[in-house]
């Protein structure tokens, strides 16, 4: 604001332009500015002026056992290893559950990841811990490329697969 606001007032001096956030990596859609192909439900066109267009759809979810109108928003998502479409769905679940009428305790620590009451034990798995040498070894890699150069923005590629691997061993295992 201060930038345009002394672009309108004609101050001299040093301007430098606003740097914009670089880091947009999802679009979400509510209930307009989308329409899945009604047949087949493995293709989703983006209506809007974005310029998106058509996408196919890859995956093992079937979107048959939905109706479209049940679908309540759209969220296109991009990660190291490609673009993810999640669709958010209203759905009335109902689980009926029984008491046990049992209490258990779990001390979380740092040895092991959980200890219960009956002295289990479950192993803390340090998924940074070991791929630390994969992601160190990457790292290496990406700062010895020329900057600008395709061999950097394969390296770079690289490496961050490697974290986002690391990330979703971690939400895995939780």
């Amino acid at each position: 604001a201060r930038f345009y606001d002394n672009c309108k007032r004609k101050i001299p001096g040093k301007k430098a332009y606003p740097r914009f956030k670089k880091n947009c990596r999802s679009v979400e859609y509510k209930q307009t500015g989308w329409q899945l192909n009604l047949e087949s439900r493995k293709a989703i066109t983006f209506t809007d002026k974005k310029g998106i267009g058509r996408l196919r759809l890859v995956g093992s979810y079937d979107l048959h056992f939905y109706q479209p109108e049940q679908i309540k928003r759209v969220r296109l998502v991009r990660r190291a290893d490609g673009y993810y479409c999640q669709f958010l769905i209203s759905v009335d679940v109902q689980i009926k559950t029984e008491p046990t009428n049992k209490t258990i305790g779990l001390d979380v620590g740092l040895s092991a990841f959980y200890t219960d009451d009956q002295g289990n034990k479950v192993d803390n798995p340090k998924f940074l811990r070991t791929g630390e040498k994969k992601i160190k070894r990457l790292q290496r890699q990406l700062s010895r490329k020329q900057k600008g150069s395709s061999n950097r923005k394969k390296a770079r590629q690289k490496l961050a697969k490697a974290h986002l691997k690391i990330s979703r061993q971690r939400k895995e295992f939780c």
